[in-house]
């Protein structure tokens, strides 16, 4: 049977219309209120303006005690989700914030709470030292968070060494700060000092920052003090020392 479009065509234009006449018109009211709702829409829409992203705060944390309860004994795992919840704060819908817009006093809050249910976790040392400690914060927040960084250090020496000797760097090179940079140098020294498995780079930071200040008299004394203190048994590291020690008092240092 041979096809023909224009009275296929016309054969569905003829039920569209029957099936239009079989309907029941829509009341009246039905109508009226469909318009106004879409007015309403409307005005409203114009009065509220075009939709603005604001910066919610991220508050406080609950207490350790409060915390370990949500975590239904896995205190880890909730730790490794605040980790998560608490670096991407900065980023929120519409919005990508500053480290020198959030508000350091509950971000460290939060890291607190994060160590409290895992102590051995590094990761909240690491975004201290390494993310919030960046330009976009202004000093005074890097520098609160690198004394957290170091006030932290002291908990656990040594495994959170790396952290204090970065922030001793921080300070040195991004800080400009000398003095700053001196104060958790030697602490990180006498922390770790009797501590073998912390790399003698770090252990001896502050006495070549003491060169570097041109203190020669100091570093010569902590140097002798190593040397004689019987603590380092590495003969590389001894042979390096007592070799710095000479150009200190050759005067080539």
């Amino acid at each position: 049977m041979r096809f023909k479009p224009l009275a296929f065509a016309r054969t569905a234009v003829q039920q569209f219309f029957a099936k239009r006449k079989a309907q029941a018109p829509a009341p009246t009211w039905l109508w009226v209120m469909l318009v106004v709702g879409l007015l309403a829409g409307a005005g409203l829409s114009t009065l509220r303006g075009a939709p603005q992203a604001s910066a919610e705060a991220l508050g406080l944390p609950p207490s350790v005690v409060g915390a370990r309860l949500l975590s239904l004994d896995e205190p880890v795992a909730l730790a490794k989700i605040l980790n998560l919840v608490v670096q991407s704060h900065d980023a929120q819908p519409g919005l990508s914030l500053r480290y020198g817009q959030l508000n350091y006093e509950q971000l460290t809050a939060w890291m607190d709470l994060s160590l409290a249910l895992d102590p051995t976790g590094q990761y909240p040392l690491l975004a201290g030292a390494r993310l919030y400690t960046q330009n976009s914060a202004d000093r005074a927040r890097q520098r609160k968070m690198t004394d957290w960084v170091a006030t932290r250090f002291l908990d656990d020496p040594a495994r959170r060494w790396p952290w204090i000797a970065h922030v001793a760097y921080v300070a040195k090179t991004q800080f400009k700060d000398m003095s700053l940079a001196m104060r958790y140098a030697e602490t990180l020294r006498n922390k770790t000092e009797r501590l073998p498995d912390v790399p003698a780079w770090a252990r001896q930071m502050d006495i070549f920052l003491k060169i570097e200040m041109k203190d020669s008299d100091t570093a010569k004394f902590l140097i002798g003090g190593l040397l004689q203190s019987g603590q380092i048994k590495d003969p590389n590291e001894l042979r390096f020392l007592a070799h710095t020690l000479k150009e200190l008092e050759e005067g080539r240092r």
